[in-house]
């Protein structure tokens, strides 16, 4: 019978190797939160392994004797103080190695900063500014925030800015050629529901005649200034302006405020001449209208040309407007006479019809 001879395993001495340049992470990518953290949880674990350089030497089997573990131990320390001596200065320039990749991937590669400064991502950031934008395009176009605000004034003080001087169905009751006699150097249309309907980049068809005859009479000083096209809140590229343009052979004046804030500077820069000698045609009382009195237009109010395109708020608020429109005009109420037209009447065709 074979008598079995026990055999001890020498240790696995700990052998460390310095790590080559093309390993040295240059192309790692740390956030800045978590590069300390990354860093100092790297350390901790080569310097554990460090101070315990006997940690993954494979275990002795049951039948070494304690002084055989003692001897091969020992004859191993002196080598294994001038390895960890060896891998510490390694360790260090490896560390310092690291943290300089890391700043250079950080000078090379900036962060596009977060403007919303809490921590969304910057395509949640460009969805949401997109969003907002067309909301308030929506929201905007419907509801006229400076008209609330200036109707407001008009209601407690300026009644008499919401009264236009020619009142007629639509422009075809017009007599171009009576107001250019008179003075008058051109003519401001609205948009919608004046020469188009809502919408619409196409002139109203029943008016094309009208609007031939007012180029013939004004050549090129006839312009659009809408609340849509042209405005630079809504139409910032000019986009709308050139498509309305093109459609229907009139210049639209870019600007900047909804009517009917703000003053006539772009409509007078346009035409090069005072806004008193000019007419602005439209079908809104608080926007159009109130804006020309209050700039010195002559100022026409048209009834809408259709009402089917109209959002329902919108048409709430045309039939506030016109009420008491009518009702102020029964109490005595007039608009501001104009030197130019002290007698509208006489701009107008077949008054009989009205």
């Amino acid at each position: 019978m074979l008598e079995m001879q026990s055999t001890s395993i020498a240790p696995w001495h700990v052998c460390y190797y310095p790590i080559p340049n093309r390993f040295q992470f240059h192309h790692l990518h740390l956030s800045k939160k978590n590069t300390n953290s990354t860093i100092s949880t790297c350390y901790q674990s080569l310097t554990i392994q460090t101070h315990s350089p006997n940690t993954s030497s494979l275990s002795h089997t049951n039948s070494c004797s304690k002084e055989q573990e003692k001897a091969s131990n020992d004859d191993d320390d002196d080598d294994n103080n001038k390895n960890n001596a060896s891998y510490l200065r390694q360790n260090d320039a490896f560390m310092k190695q690291l943290y300089s990749s890391i700043e250079t991937s950080k000078t090379q590669n900036p962060k596009i900063p977060n403007k919303k400064g809490k921590g969304e991502p910057e395509s949640a950031v460009i969805s949401t500014s997109m969003w907002w934008a067309k909301l308030k395009a929506a929201v905007g176009q419907n509801i006229n925030l400076e008209g609330l605000a200036c109707a407001a004034s008009v209601v407690t003080r300026d009644k008499h800015l919401v009264l236009p001087h020619v009142f007629v169905p639509d422009i075809r009751h017009i007599d171009w050629a009576v107001l250019r006699r008179e003075g008058f150097q051109g003519v401001v249309f609205d948009k919608d529901n004046t020469i188009t309907v809502p919408y619409s980049l196409a002139l109203w068809s029943p008016l094309d005649s009208s609007v031939e005859r007012c180029k013939s009479v004004f050549g090129n000083n006839i312009a659009v200034f809408s609340n849509s096209a042209g405005l630079l809140e809504y139409d910032p590229d000019g986009r709308k302006a050139r498509a309305l343009e093109y459609a229907v052979g009139i210049r639209v004046i870019r600007h900047k405020l909804k009517k009917p804030a703000g003053a006539a500077e772009e409509i007078e820069r346009h035409f090069g001449c005072e806004s008193s000698k000019l007419i602005m045609v439209g079908d809104r009382p608080f926007t159009d209208i109130v804006f020309g009195n209050r700039n010195g237009f002559l100022t026409v109010l048209t009834e809408p040309l259709s009402l089917a395109e109209e959002p329902f708020i919108v048409k709430q608020v045309r039939k506030l407007e016109v009420a008491l429109v009518k009702r102020w005009s029964k109490k005595g109420f007039k608009p501001t006479s104009h030197r130019l037209l002290p007698d509208t009447m006489q701009c107008v065709k077949d008054p009989q019809l009205l």
